[in-house]
């Protein structure tokens, strides 16, 4: 082999394989300290972009479990006040009792016991206006005194035979889908069409929630003391009155002698199935941040083993690396080195 001094294709070969395991090491070094086991796009391109797309499901899962906890919160509120709406109308059961069965009261009592009854009607009422964070934590009914809704929110209350088009509801998104994936209703309760009361001035009979004690329906709610005529059978006109249990002015409350047990009675039913709505919404949420926060510890799951770097074994490339660097550029010098060689020929 002949000896020359222009062209050293040991030293080529051995830059070579020292730019490679520098680039190696460096790589090496990248993952180490950055955790992942992709830390460019030219890597592994369609790894990057799997944990990409799964690093956005669970974005969006997170944000669905944001909407389910405040869900949650809504409903917690709701029912606290509901509690509370269920106490007030067994409290004024009790004023009724005290009011008409004991025969040593005399007016003045009874009169204090309708001031009180008076004012937990203004209660009942404040309660039903109550919001969460701006949001009416009770469906609302503005009603043009004909029947008619000026708010467009017209909300009647049936219990079990409830019309849903007429049962305002939120649609909590439980999925990373939005719209198009599984959702919960929960609902903003009519507290006041629950407490609202009809009576007939045909015979007097009164009814609490959207029917007459002879069963003609009552498909709207009117304001207190507004009149409206309906036609029962027979096509006779009948002129009923509505009023509520939850009052805003002391003008527009009832006293103990205008309403019966009966309604108080079936106010509390009332008040109860909506408690019962209530904590099956919430019973149905609580399973839904449940299964949500089971899917997001897989997800996660999942995207570590795409994209974490296995630390053992790249802890061990690291030092494989190091030491091939290392005897790479020992080799470069070994190779200029042979350029003596012709040296000592020309001496």
């Amino acid at each position: 082999m002949a000896l020359t001094i222009s062209n050293n294709g040991a030293v080529a070969s051995a830059s070579y394989y020292l730019d490679k395991n520098q680039r190696a090491l460096q790589t090496s070094i990248k993952k180490l300290a950055s955790g992942k086991n992709i830390v460019d796009a030219s890597s592994d391109p369609g790894t990057l972009s799997v944990s990409m797309k799964v690093k956005a499901s669970i974005n969006r899962l997170s944000g669905a479990q944001n909407n389910v906890r405040n869900a949650i919160g809504f409903l917690e509120v709701q029912d606290g006040l509901l509690e509370t709406a269920g106490n007030i109308v067994m409290r004024m059961s009790e004023l009724k009792g005290y009011a008409s069965q004991d025969p040593m009261k005399g007016e003045s009592d009874i009169a204090s016991y309708n001031n009180e009854f008076r004012d937990l009607q203004q209660q009942l009422y404040a309660i039903s206006q109550q919001d969460f964070n701006g949001m009416s934590l009770f469906a609302q009914y503005t009603s043009d005194g004909n029947g008619g809704s000026t708010s467009g929110e017209q909300t009647i209350f049936a219990g079990k035979d409830q019309d849903f088009s007429l049962d305002h509801t939120l649609d909590i998104y439980t999925s990373t889908k939005g719209a198009d994936g599984s959702k919960v209703s929960i609902h903003k309760s009519a507290l006041l069409s629950a407490l609202t009361i009809g009576m007939k001035a045909s015979d007097g009979s009164i009814s609490i929630g959207n029917s007459y004690t002879d069963g003609l329906q009552q498909n709207t709610r009117v304001a207190v003391g507004s009149n409206r005529t309906k036609t029962g059978d027979g096509g006779k006109a009948m002129t009923a009155q509505t009023a509520t249990l939850a009052s805003e002015s002391r003008t527009t409350t009832l006293s103990l002698g205008q309403i019966s047990f009966g309604v108080f009675q079936a106010a509390v039913e009332n008040v109860v199935f909506l408690r019962a709505q209530n904590g099956a919404g919430l019973s149905r949420l609580n399973f839904n941040a449940e299964s949500m926060l089971i899917q997001e510890s897989n997800m996660r799951s999942a995207l570590g083993r795409i994209e974490d770097v296995d630390m053992a074994a790249e802890a061990s490339n690291l030092a494989k690396y190091s030491v091939l660097m290392q005897a790479s550029a020992a080799m470069v010098a070994q190779a200029n080195s042979t350029k003596d060689i012709a040296l000592m020929l020309l001496r």
